[in-house]
C-alpha cells in the first residue's frame, strides 16, 4: 500500500495532480495509528508517497514504526534531498527500498526531476545507501525527449540499480498512445530491463506485459484488486482505489475492514482498461487467473475513464 504522509512538494511538474505547495505534515501521532491499522489489515509493504515524503519532520520515526509492526518499508521520492547525511539516517531507520521517477536529462516547464539535477544524488545512494533502489524512466505525459528514458535507464544500471520505464498520464489523468519515436524507446529499454544481467534485479518491475497494449492506446482485459491488493490512504487517512482515483471508495482507514477488502477485490472497475498505475497492476497479476469479478455489492460504484477526478 501507499500512504501519503504530506501533500506539499517542493517541485510542480506538469503531469502531476497529486501534490500541493502549502499543506502542513500529517501529525507522526496519527501516522503511527494509521500504520497500526494497516498491520492489523494484513499488509505486507507500506510506501510512502506524496506530494514528497521526505518534507516530513517525523519520516524516520515513521519508517522505524512501519519495520517495528512486521511490514516492509518504501518510500517514493523525487530525490532532491538525498545527501550522504540523509540516506545514511534512512538505513538506520530500517528503509528497505526507495524509488525515484526521473523525467528528463534537462529540467524543463513539464519536470524538475532530471537527470542533470539528481545523478549528483544517485551517485550518493550508490556510495551509502544499504536498500534497494529503483529508477523508473518515463515515456509519455507531456515529456518532450523520449531519448531521455534511454539515457536515464543506462546511467541507473551502470551504478547497479533495478530500473523500470512507465507510462505515464498527462495532467487530467488521460492516457495517450506513444508515437513512433517513443515506441522505439520504449522497446529498447523494455529489452534492456528484460536483458540476462538485470532478469533478478528487475523481478518486480519486469512485470510490465500490460505496457505493451497501452503504448498502443489498447485496453488491457485484467482484474484491478485495488482496494484490496493494493490501497491508498490519502493525507484526510481515506482509502482510495489509486492516485488517481481520489473518491472511490473513499472509506477511512480506521473503519476500513476485511469485508471492505473482500468486496473491492471482487469489484470490477470500469476505468481499469486505460489504466497506467504500474503497481497496481503488479500487486493485481497474482489474482489474474482466479476470483472473477462482478457487479459492485454497495453504492460504491467505480468510476468511468471519462468521469474519474483529475
Amino acid at each position: 500500500m501507499q500512504i501519503i504522509p504530506i501533500r506539499r512538494c517542493n517541485i510542480d511538474c506538469g503531469y502531476c495532480n497529486e501534490y500541493d505547495k502549502v499543506s502542513a505534515p500529517v501529525p507522526a501521532d496519527l501516522m503511527m495509528r494509521r500504520i497500526d491499522k494497516l498491520a492489523a489489515l494484513g499488509t505486507s509493504v507500506v510506501a510512502f508517497s506524496g506530494g514528497e515524503p521526505m518534507l516530513h519532520p517525523a519520516l524516520d520515526d515513521l519508517i522505524g514504526h512501519i519495520r517495528r509492526r512486521g511490514m516492509m518499508a518504501g518510500l517514493i521520492t523525487n530525490g532532491y534531498y538525498l545527501v550522504p547525511k540523509r540516506i545514511e539516517a534512512l538505513n538506520r531507520a530500517g528503509l528497505d527500498f526507495l524509488q525515484i521517477s526521473i523525467d528528463n536529462v534537462e529540467p524543463d516547464e513539464v519536470s524538475k526531476k532530471s537527470l542533470r539535477v539528481l545523478d549528483r544524488k544517485l551517485q550518493h545512494l550508490k556510495e551509502h545507501a544499504t536498500f534497494d533502489v529503483n529508477i523508473n524512466s518515463v515515456l509519455g505525459g507531456g515529456i518532450k525527449n523520449p531519448e531521455d528514458a534511454r539515457t536515464i535507464n543506462t546511467r541507473a544500471r551502470e551504478l547497479g540499480f533495478s530500473t523500470s520505464i512507465g507510462i505515464i498520464h498527462d495532467g487530467t489523468g488521460r492516457l495517450k498512445p506513444l508515437g513512433r519515436a517513443e515506441r522505439i524507446v520504449y522497446d529498447e529499454v523494455s529489452a534492456a530491463i528484460s536483458g540476462p544481467w538485470q532478469v533478478f534485479k528487475n523481478l518486480y518491475s519486469g512485470i510490465r506485459s500490460f505496457q505493451d497494449n497501452l503504448v498502443e492506446g489498447r485496453p488491457n482485459d485484467w482484474r484491478c484488486r485495488a482496494g484490496a491488493r493494493y490501497l491508498y490512504v490519502c493525507e484526510n487517512g481515506l482509502v482510495h482505489y489509486c492516485s488517481q482515483q481520489r473518491g472511490y471508495p473513499a472509506v477511512p482507514l480506521e473503519t476500513y475492514t476485511i469485508d471492505d477488502i473482500r468486496r473491492e477485490f471482487r469489484t470490477p472497475k470500469s476505468c481499469a482498461p486505460f489504466c497506467t498505475v504500474g503497481c497496481v497492476h503488479r500487486v493485481s497479476t497474482m489474482d489474474g487467473w482466479r476470483s472473477p469479478q462482478g457487479p459492485p455489492t454497495t453504492e460504491l460504484a467505480p468510476p468511468s475513464a471519462a468521469t474519474r477526478p483529475s
